[in-house]
């Protein structure tokens, strides 16, 4: 593999979070480039590439593992893929880059781990609100001891439902909107907080709304205990109508911040007649809406992307490694297993043989 110049990139998906990626790549240019697009949706992999300027296209995402120059793959497939793929791209001698969650069990996460360490690749978990600015700089401040000693940390990620179909179900996905979105709020509680150790975890969830398309949970509240009394509490929701709403609460003893990430890069907007394109999720313009700028910078993907392929040069070490992947993976465990018993559960919490998480909300171990 070459050892300067871009990083070459290959991405598995050509759906919504592989334009995400394929975007990010091409806001922040100057340290990789994307020479290859692998899926078998028909049409789908060539329609982006051609917008891009892709230069290679796959059916089969292990052809493109073939591609010589290809250094770095990003995973934005199905959550029951993400674990087969890793090793297929570690065993091609490539660097990996898997989005949230990072698989469907505990098993798979440590074989994913164990043969990117065994090939010598790095494994990267795609968590973007490590990256976000507005996160970022509250980060900043809570190091600086701007608030204290902190005891609250508040991550809500809310909207109506998800881009793919695959999401609703749970056979592909593994689970609802905690496995979705709540995964977010379990690592960005983590790393806020320095990644103590997390004692116990006690979860709500319930399908309000989509009942119809799912049999997964469409709204999920979770309550993270960790090692010296600091509490992450994470909301999470399909059932919010009105496009995307994400925010953060943090408390100290000695100050306190609130950053909501769409509404400061927002421009209210009234409109009878509607337009084109206002913020993810958002299903109509029609009436009040709230059109953003800059979305994917704001949000911290092109950062994020920026990162990963810094770190494959070996200029800067990874802040978000497929070990953060698997301490998320723990916790939907005994998130799930929480729901489902009706009450906390105790870390670490490691069974075997669980084929998805959302299992341990039907049926949760006794």
């Amino acid at each position: 593999m070459a050892d300067k110049g871009k990083v070459k990139v290959g991405i598995i998906g050509s759906q919504f979070e592989a334009t995400i990626h394929v975007e990010s790549f091409h806001i922040l240019p100057h340290e990789a480039e994307v020479v290859a697009i692998a899926s078998p949706t028909p049409g789908h992999a060539a329609g982006l590439a051609k917008q891009y300027g892709i230069p290679n296209v796959y059916t089969d995402y292990r052809e493109m593992l073939k591609q010589p120059d290809i250094e770095m793959v990003t995973i934005a497939a199905p959550n029951r893929l993400h674990c087969q793929m890793t090793v297929d791209i570690a065993n091609a001698g490539k660097h990996v880059v898997c989005e949230k969650p990072l698989c469907m069990t505990l098993e798979e996460a440590d074989l994913m781990i164990e043969t990117c360490k065994k090939q010598g690749v790095l494994l990267m978990y795609a968590e973007e609100l490590f990256f976000t600015p507005k996160y970022v700089k509250v980060k900043e401040m809570a190091d600086q001891g701007a608030f204290g000693k902190l005891y609250l940390v508040k991550q809500s990620e809310k909207h109506f439902g998800p881009h793919g179909g695959w999401f609703w179900d749970v056979s592909q996905s593994g689970g609802g909107v905690f496995m979705d979105m709540g995964c977010h709020g379990i690592a960005f509680a983590y790393w806020f907080f320095d990644r103590p150790k997390l004692k116990k975890v006690t979860t709500h969830m319930d399908t309000h709304v989509h009942k119809e398309l799912t049999k997964g949970e469409d709204n999920s509240i979770c309550i993270m205990e960790f090692e010296g009394g600091a509490v992450g509490l994470i909301e999470s929701s399909w059932a919010k109508p009105g496009g995307m709403d994400d925010r953060i609460e943090v408390y100290g003893s000695e100050g306190v911040a609130y950053a909501n990430l769409l509404m400061g890069n927002a421009i209210p907007t009234f409109s009878e007649n509607g337009y084109g394109y206002a913020v993810e999720k958002a299903p109509t313009t029609k009436g009040w809406s709230y059109p953003v700028f800059d979305e994917l910078y704001n949000y911290g993907f092109p950062q994020e992307m920026l990162h990963f392929a810094r770190c494959v040069r070996g200029k800067e070490t990874c802040l978000a490694t497929g070990e953060d992947g698997r301490f998320v993976q723990e916790v939907l465990y005994a998130g799930y297993q929480s729901a489902g018993l009706g009450q906390t559960v105790e870390l670490p919490f490691r069974p075997q043989g669980v084929a998805r998480p959302i299992d341990l909300w039907y049926n949760p171990i006794k």
